[in-house]
């Protein structure tokens, strides 16, 4: 198996399944609802709907990056996007998202994995272990909110 096709199914693996640490993302919002969503049991905290769109838009910024857009900071919505109305939508935008990122993610060869990421100091292999490590963590943050 390939590195990259490793690592594309590391990405996906990271929403959906199975995680050799323990659950997923989608495993862990299992029987959250919109309100549970919304809720902000931690002043100060972001609420579970923010985390998930916040995931969300980072797997979309590495996808634009790797295709050489998104090159600088994102802007503090782009960054934290709103939440909407629609939580199962929202969901499956974070599945589709990293699903997405997972099939191009696939495509390349180490060459471009080892490439640095267009006007950034990193290589497009570190960005893409950043995507799993960062919706890991944040996994860690709705488990511990759904307990509070």
């Amino acid at each position: 198996m390939s590195r990259a096709t490793r690592l594309g199914n590391h990405i996906e693996r990271t929403v959906t399944g199975p995680m050799w640490h323990g659950p997923a993302l989608l495993e862990v919002l299992d029987g959250v609802d919109a309100a549970r969503a919304r809720a902000r049991p931690i002043a100060g905290a972001h609420s579970i709907w923010e985390i998930v769109k916040h995931v969300t838009a980072w797997a979309e910024i590495a996808r634009q990056r790797i295709h050489g857009e998104a090159l600088g900071d994102p802007t503090a919505e782009q960054d934290w996007p709103p939440i909407g109305d629609d939580w199962a939508q929202d969901l499956e935008r974070l599945k589709e998202s990293h699903r997405r990122l997972a099939a191009d993610v696939r495509r390349l060869d180490d060459a471009a994995l080892d490439a640095r990421v267009k006007t950034l100091e990193y290589p497009v292999g570190i960005l893409l272990d950043g995507v799993v490590e960062h919706g890991t963590y944040h996994g860690g943050q709705i488990a511990l909110l759904k307990k509070a």
